[in-house]
């Protein structure tokens, strides 16, 4: 495998943020603060690129919201909320 790149999956805060598509750190910040972005990988100052992507999809709309997503009280509840609308 000599030449090989290997692409890190924690990326620091500049590199987070690029691939994000922010121009700045600063930027990140603030979309981390608002949710947009998740917080560093607990215990490091590294982002994980594959929540990253999923916090990007979930942005953008392209999440999917698949019953078998949610957790079985959130199940519960929107069986619940459904019948209560009469579905």
């Amino acid at each position: 495998m000599r030449g090989a790149a290997i692409e890190p999956r924690g990326l620091t805060k500049e590199q987070a943020a690029a691939y994000a598509g922010c121009d700045t750190s600063s930027a990140f910040d603030s979309w981390v603060r608002r949710g947009i972005m998740p917080k560093p990988i607990p215990g490091t100052h590294r982002w994980d690129r594959k929540a990253i992507d999923a916090a990007l999809d979930r942005a953008s709309g392209l999440a999917a919201s698949s019953v078998d997503e949610l957790t079985p009280y959130q199940r519960w509840r929107a069986d619940r909320e459904g019948r209560a609308q009469g579905h």
